[in-house]
């Protein structure tokens, strides 16, 4: 069916007036019925946030969703859209989205009131009604509600008392669409206050003018919680005019953080032509976040976004493509030595207490690696000291005993597949250790230094961090020469 071009042919197609709030829930009410997937590419929410959502917009509710960064509130609200018709009717001009057969602005009801059904009529696109605003302290009332303009009275020659002077702002410009406020405890309490009667009423009154407009908006906002932000507070009369507050939270498996990270990273097709990464090693990315979410050293209440993981992920193919560039390699397997490259992401991802900053950031880095490592290779080996000595083999037999025999094992960071390779067959025990789990083959070293690196975590071996390389040797033997070196200094000294 052609779409209508005035007020006539929209009658004779049997188009009814509705509320974006009524738009939005027959919408939801429909692909519910047809099994369809509500809210795609949102993961780890399917029994918790995003029912509350759905609840919410079948009550017609304007929404609040709470949660710390980096937890895809914006993204719920973009999603939104697609519960809107894909195009809706408006009075051709209007800047207030007019509705052909209920306007609200004084062009819509002049034109109306002109030309009758022959007023004409054009077409939006669901695209076009989301309006979203990033709350921000020097936002004032006249940006999102309205002001006289005085340059419009002067053109037109009107009166200050005559409504078309009236500049319009983000929040009247949204009629009949999602409207977005993000961070709304950024907003001063005075301009909070403003939003009150458009909450409850669903109108507005702009400088004193007589003229009310009904508005018909659905209202999301994002904020952290209260006791997180210390720019200001939602006040408890807007809190209380918002219907549904929707607590968000961050994934509570790793499966589900993986994929969150995939979907979301942006990743160059030739890089993943030449890059691979493991999914062992996608795991410790992930336990990354999850580390820093419990750490000491770092602000819980500022939370850890999943960006901590999307920014390492872009970071690790990059610093493998670079190590594969510089040996002029075709393909390569990202390892952990690759995880240098993700440090800057961490550091820039988190916000450490005072114990942190005294730690210093690139530390607070270093420590999430490496536990990130301790947990992922401790649920696939035993833990070597929780081993029954005396009763049980030790696993790791062949490797303390290398390593007691005064061998190190030095890893640069851009070392070449083949020599990175070799170092690692030089240490017995591994394979042995490998042989046991069903490795794939491209794979074995990169488990190979996972081994190496958590039995320096579990201090079975010493890890000593160079410029530009790890080195891995026997605790006793490093404490040795460390004393030696020292009495040499003395009596140099």
């Amino acid at each position: 069916m052609a779409l209508a071009t005035t007020i006539r042919e929209l009658k004779k197609q049997g188009y009814k007036s509705r509320s974006v709030k009524e738009e939005l829930r027959e919408n939801l009410i429909a692909r519910l019925k047809s099994g369809k997937p509500v809210f795609q590419g949102i993961y780890g929410f399917d029994d918790t946030v995003l029912p509350d959502l759905e609840r919410a917009i079948l009550s017609r509710h304007n929404v609040l969703f709470l949660g710390l960064r980096g937890q895809a509130k914006t993204k719920m609200a973009r999603l939104m859209v697609d519960l809107l018709d894909e195009y809706t009717p408006v009075i051709e001009g209007s800047e207030l989205n007019d509705d052909p057969l209920a306007p609200i602005s004084a062009f819509g009801k002049n034109l109306v009131a002109q030309l009758h059904d022959e007023t004409p009529v054009v077409w939006l696109h669901r695209s076009e009604r989301y309006i979203e605003k990033l709350a921000t302290p020097d936002v004032s009332v006249a940006d999102l509600i309205g002001d006289v303009d005085p340059i419009k009275a002067a053109t037109l020659k009107l009166p200050y008392s005559d409504e078309r002077v009236i500049h319009f702002g983000l929040i009247p410009r949204s009629h009949r669409c999602i409207f977005v406020i993000n961070e709304i405890p950024d907003l001063q309490a005075r301009i909070q206050v403003s939003l009150f009667n458009i909450l409850q009423e669903g109108d507005i009154q702009i400088r004193g003018f007589k003229t009310r407009l009904p508005l018909d908006i659905e209202f999301v906002f994002t904020a952290n919680p209260e006791d997180y932000t210390s720019r200001g507070a939602i006040i408890t009369p807007l809190k209380d005019r918002i219907e549904s507050q929707i607590l968000t939270h961050y994934p509570d498996s790793t499966e589900v953080a993986k994929r969150i990270t995939r979907e979301e990273a942006s990743v160059a097709p030739d890089q993943e032509s030449v890059v691979e990464i493991p999914e062992v090693v996608r795991n410790i990315l992930e336990h990354i976040s999850f580390a820093a979410r419990k750490s000491e050293y770092i602000d819980e209440k500022s939370g850890v976004s999943a960006r901590l993981s999307i920014s390492g992920l872009e970071n690790l193919y990059s610093t493998a493509e670079r190590r594969a560039l510089i040996n002029k390699e075709k393909k390569t397997v990202a390892r952990i030595a690759d995880f240098w490259g993700v440090i800057p992401a961490i550091t820039g991802k988190i916000e450490l207490v005072y114990e942190g900053e005294v730690e210093g950031q690139y530390n607070v880095a270093l420590q999430l690696i490496g536990s990130a490592i301790k947990e992922e290779f401790l649920s696939q080996f035993p833990n070597p000291d929780k081993l029954n000595k005396g009763k049980e083999r030790d696993p790791y037999g062949a490797i303390r005993a290398f390593f007691g025999d005064s061998n190190t094992v030095e890893l640069p960071n851009d070392l070449s597949d083949a020599d990175f390779h070799a170092l690692l067959d030089k240490v017995p025990g591994l394979d042995r250790l490998l042989d046991e789990k069903k490795i794939p083959k491209d794979e074995r070293y990169v488990y190979k230094e996972i081994i190496l690196h958590a039995l320096a975590e579990l201090d079975v071996l010493t890890k000593e961090l160079k410029q530009g390389e790890i080195g891995f040797s026997d605790p006793l033997g490093k404490m040795l020469d460390d004393l030696d070196e020292d009495n040499d200094r003395d009596f140099m000294g």
